[in-house]
C-alpha cells in the first residue's frame, strides 16, 4: 500500500485463491492485449498481495520487452522478415506463465527485461 499518498484508499489484500486467479487472468489477457492488460493489472492489483504483485510485474516487464522487440524489428531492414516471431513467443510464454500461476508458483519470463521492479 502507498502510505505516501494521503488520498489513496487502502485496499484489502486478496485471498490466495483470488491472487492466483488474477495472476492467471493477467497472463491470459496478455495474449490478446499484449501490453495493456498487464499495465492495467499492475496499476490496479500490485498492492493486493505479494503473489499478484510478482505476476503483474513480470507480465508488464514481458509486455514492455515484446513492444521493444517489435520496435527493433520494425526499424531494422531484415527485421520485417521476422515479424511472425513475437506473437508465437508471447503466446507460448504467456501460456506457461498462466499455468505456473495456476499452480501457485512464482514464474519469471526467461527473455524479459526487468524494467519495472517489484
Amino acid at each position: 500500500m502507498s502510505q505516501n499518498n494521503p488520498y489513496s484508499i487502502p485496499q484489502e489484500p486478496l485471498k490466495p485463491e483470488l491472487e492466483r486467479l488474477w495472476a492467471i487472468a493477467v497472463h491470459a489477457f496478455g495474449i490478446v492485449f499484449e501490453f495493456f492488460a498487464p499495465l492495467l493489472g499492475y496499476l490496479l492489483l500490485k498492492d493486493r498481495g505479494p503473489f499478484i504483485r510478482h505476476h503483474v510485474t513480470e507480465s508488464l516487464n514481458f509486455g514492455i520487452t515484446m513492444v521493444l522487440f517489435y520496435i527493433v524489428l520494425a526499424v531494422s531492414i531484415i527485421g520485417w522478415a521476422f515479424f511472425w516471431l513475437p506473437p508465437i513467443v508471447w503466446f507460448v510464454f504467456r501460456i506457461i506463465a498462466a499455468y505456473k500461476a495456476s499452480l501457485g508458483e512464482f514464474y519469471r519470463y526467461p527473455i524479459s527485461l526487468r524494467l519495472v521492479k517489484n
